[in-house]
């Protein structure tokens, strides 16, 4: 019998061996812990779990759930696959950031208290950000403090709006969260910040781009599914998650359609996959909840393999714009496969495993008469094949000879991305495995005439459509503006300018009080903050923490008697 443990602990214990060792030692750490997590969370039976006493609540490091299973499950088997992929190429550095990356968001699937959450929640934001410094570029660098910055802001919205919850219910059981006031809405935000949803959708095409060949396959993976997971958990059948998930599905197909980098592409993607899912959550029934995990699980597969594809082009070409690419089919045959299938999946082409998860959600929304919803997902559909079904195989793999001839890139690569290949059509064609862990009873049947042709009429119409306006959606050098422009540029550019008047204010002060007041200004520089001064002695930090501990210290002493 296994122990009773979080499973992430042991990939977060991972990244301390990773982080401390090299060889042989490594490779069994990177290969074997992800699998024994694997193991200890099909060993562990539904409603397993812990509690831990904290002042007046009561923390659960472990409570275990049949969603939390679904969501464990595809973590673990997302971070073997990754550890495959980036086994001989990524650097300790990422490969051990990785693993505390995938074992907090283990650990978020497995918590039955928001306080636990939390912890993991910030452990994540952590790895994450290292893996993308991981990548040792500039831009890399610059994107991480940007990723680092809304993650921070995201964790103080959701941490005030745990304190306001503990404080205002008496409780911080995580399970479903009825809106009853702002504190409620915090925790809502706090989680909408992570899944990419308006106005902090920008994000993800930010700072994914720029990672390493392996570092975007895991950051794809986890952070946006690990708060779709809290979620379903807390707020399904919230209705304002349905025009945001929409909009989260059109914003994602308008701006992959305009971009230029096949990374950035399939990062836009992303938020308009999970778009569908936030959209499922809305509506709340049990057939949309389910299709949202189906379709997170089935997700992060075919979205690795895409972003793996496009990884090991980037590895071996050193090039990701569409504009320098084209023919590589002839000099990478498997990759241009394996990219090709997840390409159909994502498309939601029948017989990949995007058909039978993500169909779940347009049907719920029929059953239940939202028809505009229904109308919507449906036209996303044809838009979802136009810009990552058609545009990015055909103008990475196809189209023009750019003249590169790059071979497939190394073994470990090729065989991460035949595994994750070979998912994606066996989900496809055998969909009742994933149906049987999914956590309501799956009353749906995705292989019917009717689903069938109406499929096939959608992606029939858009590959037409792709290919009659091909001399449109040909790509040139471009920038699409998001509104990262406002905290990239705008607000940057306004507070230099603040910042500069506001010197040349003091400037021409000190310049007039030094002219009309000679002798009694240096006598009061000397005596207070002159070379032999003791307060000059110190950095302008240990000054201000110093003044801050004589005001704290006063205070206590002042409100104790």
């Amino acid at each position: 019998m296994m122990i009773e443990i979080p499973p992430g602990w042991l990939l977060i214990a991972g990244a301390i061996i990773i982080a401390m060792s090299r060889g042989a030692v490594r490779q069994i750490a990177t290969l074997g812990l992800p699998l024994l997590a694997l193991v200890m969370i099909w060993t562990l039976p539904e409603g397993a779990g812990w509690q831990v006493r904290l002042l007046d609540y009561r923390l659960s490091p472990l409570e275990f759930t049949a969603v939390g299973k679904v969501f464990a499950t595809v973590f673990a088997l997302m971070a073997f696959v990754g550890g495959v992929f980036a086994m001989r190429t990524a650097s300790r550095m990422e490969l051990s950031a990785a693993f505390l990356y995938a074992g907090s968001a283990i650990g978020i699937t497995s918590s039955g208290d928001l306080v636990t959450l939390f912890v993991y929640w910030e452990m994540m934001a952590l790895g994450s950000t290292a893996v993308l410094i991981a990548s040792g570029t500039a831009r890399a660098y610059k994107a991480s403090m940007r990723y680092l910055l809304m993650h921070a802001f995201g964790g103080f919205v959701l941490l005030a709006g745990i304190v306001w919850h503990a404080y205002t219910t008496g409780s911080i059981e995580f399970t479903k969260i009825e809106i009853q006031g702002p504190a409620q809405w915090l925790i809502l935000i706090g989680f909408l910040v992570n899944v990419g949803a308006p106005p902090f959708s920008a994000w993800i095409a930010d700072a994914y781009p720029e990672a390493s060949p392996t570092g975007a396959v895991f950051l794809s993976a986890f952070t946006t599914k690990t708060a779709v997971f809290t979620l379903l958990v807390a707020f399904p059948g919230t209705g304002i998650l349905i025009p945001l998930g929409c909009f989260m599905i059109f914003y994602g197909i308008i701006y992959a359609l305009l971009e230029n980098d096949s990374r950035r592409i399939l990062s836009y993607s992303i938020v308009n996959q999970v778009g569908f899912m936030v959209t499922g959550i809305g509506i709340g029934t049990e057939m949309a909840l389910n299709g949202a995990a189906s379709h997170a699980f089935a997700h992060i597969i075919y979205k690795a393999l895409l972003l793996m594809s496009a990884g090991a082009v980037l590895y071996q070409t050193g090039k990701s714009r569409c504009t320098d690419l084209g023919g590589l089919y002839q000099s990478m045959p498997l990759t241009t496969i394996c990219g090709t299938i997840g390409a159909l999946a994502i498309s939601s082409f029948p017989f990949t495993s995007g058909f039978i998860s993500k169909s779940m959600i347009a049907q719920s929304a029929a059953y239940e008469h939202i028809t505009w919803v229904w109308f919507l997902l449906a036209a996303a559909s044809a838009g979802v094949f136009l810009h990552a079904g058609i545009k990015y195989p055909w103008f990475v793999f196809f189209q023009k000879d750019s003249g590169l001839r790059p071979s497939d890139p190394p073994k470990h690569m090729q065989l991460a991305m035949v595994v994750l290949a070979f998912i994606c059509i066996f989900l496809g064609v055998f969909p009742q495995p994933l149906y049987d862990i999914l956590p309501y009873p799956v009353k749906y049947e995705p292989y019917t005439a009717d689903h069938l042709v109406t499929q096939f009429q959608l992606l029939l119409f858009a590959g037409l459509a792709f290919f009659l306006l091909l001399p449109m959606m040909k790509r040139t050098e471009t920038i699409s503006l998001d509104l990262d422009w406002f905290y990239r540029k705008l607000f940057p550019g306004f507070y230099k300018m603040i910042a500069g008047f506001v010197s040349t204010i003091y400037s021409a002060s000190y310049r007039f009080i030094v002219s009309q007041f000679p002798t009694s200004i240096r006598k009061f520089y000397t005596q207070h903050q002159g070379p032999k001064d003791y307060f000059h002695k110190l950095y302008h930090s240990e000054t201000m923490v110093l003044c801050v501990v004589v005001m704290l210290a006063s205070y206590l002493i002042l409100f104790y008697f």
